[in-house]
């Protein structure tokens, strides 16, 4: 990607000081220095980070010499002032889109190093007017590269946006079962809440895992267990309302908010785990797997981690008295 802009920005700066060293008569070391660096360095410096061992570090040194050369071609054109401006600026600039920290700041002593050296072989000569057509040969420079390193960055944002988006997916939903993550799930659990707190919206959430788990990973194998968790996943969303909001909270342990009452909630809760009772994974005949089940309310004045712990009071409590059961929590 360097490569491109670097052969599209050192083409094109060297148009305005071809233009100066024109008017100027210089010697033909001039013109080669200048062809060097505008035409042959770009490639030069793409062979030199493909054939390095580090990319990344050859690619950070050759922004340190495009810093020098464009140093020492401002005294070459005897600091003709607006081909001199653009130039410095266009290649600090670079620096800073690169994205590598503070690299036009390492890259600001080798400028400088250069300028003086090409200065004191130069004498010094100062001539700062820029005549109409120095100021046309700097436009494409101004105008080309810089556009083109815009449109760039604007992809580039895209791309980390699409990125984000994707992340945030991804963080969001259990990679297992496409379940709401344990995170995801608590955030809207919390919304709930506060639904029923400022509205008096109806609220009941279920915690449920799966009856002797281990046991199904010691008889079937680790494979097996995953299955069932995914055919799990699945009666959720087959068996609940849509309005239903279900997470994985950890292991074989999920959690389910379902926006009704108690009663009505314990209907629906009792239609899932006749559902898990009769579900046979056609990979494995002899596989059976329950449900426990935990339910409870809104607690009074609590927040989530009250109502959390009266459900898994009454899951404990389904657990006790045989599995394969819910249990509701006593108000």
């Amino acid at each position: 990607m360097t490569y491109r802009f670097r052969v599209l920005g050192m083409g094109l700066a060297a148009l305005p000081v071809m233009v100066v060293l024109h008017d100027l008569q210089a010697g033909w070391g001039a013109w080669a220095w200048t062809i060097a660096s505008g035409f042959v360095w770009p490639h030069l410096a793409y062979w030199l980070a493909r054939r390095s061992a580090d990319g990344y570090a050859a690619e950070a040194r050759n922004f340190m010499v495009d810093s020098a050369l464009a140093g020492s071609l401002v005294p070459m054109m005897h600091f003709n002032l607006l081909p001199s401006a653009v130039l410095l600026t266009v290649v600090s600039a670079d620096k800073v889109n690169s994205g590598v920290p503070r690299l036009w700041l390492h890259a600001l002593p080798g400028m400088v190093l250069a300028l003086v050296v090409s200065g004191f072989v130069h004498d010094w000569v100062v001539d700062l007017p820029s005549r109409t057509a120095v100021i046309a040969a700097c436009l494409p420079l101004m105008t080309i590269h810089t556009l083109a390193v815009s449109a760039n960055l604007h992809r580039l944002i895209h791309r980390v946006h699409t990125q984000n988006r994707q992340l945030e997916a991804l963080t969001q939903r259990d990679e297992l079962t496409g379940l709401d993550s344990r995170g995801h799930w608590k955030a809207q659990a919390e919304r709930l809440l506060e639904r029923h707190r400022h509205h008096d919206e109806p609220a009941t959430l279920v915690l449920l895992d799966v009856d002797h788990f281990k046991a199904i990973n010691d008889r079937f194998g680790h494979a097996a267990g995953d299955d069932v968790l995914r055919a799990l996943a699945g009666l959720l969303h087959t068996q609940l309302p849509p309005s239903r909001v279900a997470g994985r909270l950890g292991g074989d342990e999920f959690a389910v908010l379902l926006p009704m009452d108690l009663a009505a909630a314990t209907r629906t809760a009792e239609t899932l785990r006749q559902a898990a009772a009769a579900c046979r994974l056609p990979a494995y005949p002899d596989l059976r797997f329950t449900l426990s089940l935990g339910l409870a309310g809104p607690p009074k004045g609590g927040g989530l981690r009250a109502w959390t712990e009266a459900a898994d009071q009454a899951l404990y409590r389904a657990k006790r008295t045989g599995r394969n059961q819910l249990a509701s929590a006593t108000p």
